[in-house]
């Protein structure tokens, strides 16, 4: 199988892996938004007790924040340093998690249909292929499952804040992290998510303040937004 993966993209995320965990590094605001995606995430699925899979996990930062709500967790991604310093970072915060270095679709034929919760967040604009990714997801997930997804809006705006302000004049993020023409319309991944047999529940923004480095859910999807979508019984 062909893994839908850009080769420059594992190259970036592999060179950030050891700067995964420091929260005044490059990564700091997946840190600051995490509260709020897990809170949103927790709240729509209710993580107690159900077996939580994390696509794209990166070092792990929403993979053991999740873990401390569920004990049957799994991190997966090509980048295969992030996930060295993933298990390493599990191992001394003592968190329940299972890593692995796979892609989502060679995941989906070993284990289909093996997790009540899938998560596939600020991924599907680093891949080649977010339609595959998502269908995936889908593959993973139970029936009645819920899966989640968050990523960038592709318009002027999100180009303004998320590129030229996040990467350039603020230095959020490493510069090239993102490739605005990768971006994904809230139409469009609701599409590839009905596609994939997936039900839409709730499009919701997600704003970042970096001043205050804090990060809320909101009604405005013009930037960062996040759809959770459950598979049918």
């Amino acid at each position: 199988m062909n893994d839908n993966v850009d080769p420059s993209e594992l190259a970036r995320f592999s060179s950030l892996a050891a700067k995964w965990w420091d929260r005044e590094g490059p990564m700091r605001p997946l840190h600051d938004i995490n509260p709020a995606r897990l809170d949103w995430i927790d709240r729509t699925a209710s993580l107690a007790g159900k077996t939580v899979l994390d696509v794209g996990c990166g070092g792990g930062v929403l993979t053991e924040a999740m873990a401390r709500k569920s004990d049957h967790v799994m991190g997966i991604d090509l980048a295969g340093q992030a996930i060295k310093v993933a298990q390493l970072h599990a191992i001394e915060s003592n968190a329940r998690v299972e890593y692995r270095e796979c892609a989502a679709e060679a995941l989906a034929v070993d284990r289909p249909a093996s997790f009540d919760v899938v998560t596939c967040m600020e991924m599907l604009e680093h891949v080649p292929d977010p339609a595959e990714t998502v269908r995936a997801c889908a593959a993973l997930t139970r029936p009645g499952g819920w899966i989640f997804f968050s990523t960038i809006n592709r318009n002027a705006k999100a180009f303004a804040l998320a590129i030229v302000g996040a990467e350039y004049v603020l230095g959020l993020l490493p510069r090239g992290t993102h490739e605005y023409a990768k971006f994904l319309r809230p139409s469009e991944l609701s599409r590839h998510a009905r596609e994939a047999g997936l039900q839409v529940h709730e499009v919701i923004g997600m704003r970042y303040n970096p001043f205050t480095k804090t990060s809320t859910l909101c009604s405005d999807t013009s930037v960062n937004y996040a759809v959770a979508c459950r598979k049918p019984e």
